[in-house]
């Protein structure tokens, strides 16, 4: 009987608080979405995250029948943006558009004047891109993997390679293939994917450890050299091309993924819905071409998913930086 009284009790407390709750998911449902939504990517235009973040922007603008602006806010690997948007009012009217690389600013950057997980909701992963090692072919007279490691052997500190900024997934994939080639080449930052790929087909670098989603192109055009993939398997588009333990680096496994982030304390409501249009987009035919022809996977997965994903991959990558030694630049 004690039971049964307690039961309907609660049953009673519950009924209330979803009845009081109602008004307050009413309240964030009503006027959303607005005339503008932005989406703050914290990197240059032209680079990886613009790749898949404009086409998506568009098409998730479109089914909800709004604008979406991508605004890039590029700058000390992501970080600048990102303490830009973690700022920002968390009424629905912004998201944020990081990668990898904000899993490994904690453990780059000490003073880092927000918190991936404190700051951000996550919402989804949007995009994942297997990491490549593009050589400009008129600075690296080598064509294959292995030449090009006893080519670096040979010229300690004398072959560069360009990244979107310290902290990037890219920065890491260059370190983390020097400890396991037991080589020295030059890390040169720049602010954004994009800039270092300019500078690299110009001849201003001699490589880079880059996402697919913007050497793809290049190398297919013959602009630029792709020595192996740091996959566990061969990417079907360039079978040809080697993995990392097929030239003798098995742990030299890296990815670049992006995903989409809410500003902490956005209604829930707000939340749940652009993760189900941003769903509905993936599966979009325009953009399932646009992710094959980057030879990216497309993402999806739930907020408490994505959550599992940045705690799991800020504790790789912390020791990673430390192993290596790895500093601010």
């Amino acid at each position: 009987m004690t039971t049964t009284k307690t039961s309907r009790r609660r049953a009673l407390k519950l009924g209330l608080a979803a009845t009081l709750a109602a008004p307050a998911v009413a309240r964030a449902q009503q006027g959303w979405p607005p005339q503008t939504i932005t989406w703050v990517n914290p990197f240059p235009a032209g680079g990886g995250t613009d790749v898949f973040a404009r086409p998506l922007a568009a098409q998730v603008g479109e089914q909800l029948g709004c604008q979406i602006i991508v605004d890039n806010k590029g700058g000390a690997g992501g970080t600048v943006g990102a303490s830009q948007a973690a700022k920002m009012k968390p009424d629905g009217s912004v998201f944020f558009v990081g990668a990898i690389h904000h899993t490994i600013a904690p453990s780059v950057y000490k003073n880092l004047d927000y918190d991936l997980e404190k700051n951000f909701e996550p919402i989804t992963m949007i995009a994942l891109v297997p990491q490549v090692i593009s050589i400009n072919p008129n600075k690296i007279p080598v064509k294959t993997a292995q030449e090009f490691i006893a080519y670096v052997k040979a010229n300690p500190n004398k072959v560069n390679y360009a990244s979107p900024g310290t902290g990037t997934a890219h920065h890491l994939a260059g370190e983390l293939f020097k400890l396991e080639t037991k080589t020295e080449i030059v890390h040169v930052p720049y602010r954004g994917a994009g800039p270092a790929m300019q500078d690299l087909l110009a001849g201003n670098a001699d490589m880079m450890f880059d996402g697919m989603g913007t050497s793809a192109q290049q190398i297919k055009a013959g602009k630029l050299r792709g020595l192996a993939v740091a996959t566990t398997q061969r990417v079907p588009e360039f079978p040809d091309m080697p993995t990392a333990a097929e030239i003798g680096i098995p742990a030299w496994i890296v990815s670049t993924w992006y995903g989409v982030w809410a500003i902490k304390g956005t209604p829930k409501p707000i939340v749940e819905r652009m993760y189900a249009e941003i769903v509905k987009a993936l599966a979009a035919p325009k953009l399932q071409a646009i992710w094959k022809d980057q030879l990216a996977q497309a993402g999806g997965e739930s907020p408490a998913e994505f959550a599992k994903r940045i705690r799991a991959e800020i504790e790789k990558w912390q020791k990673v930086v430390a192993t290596a030694g790895i500093k601010l630049d």
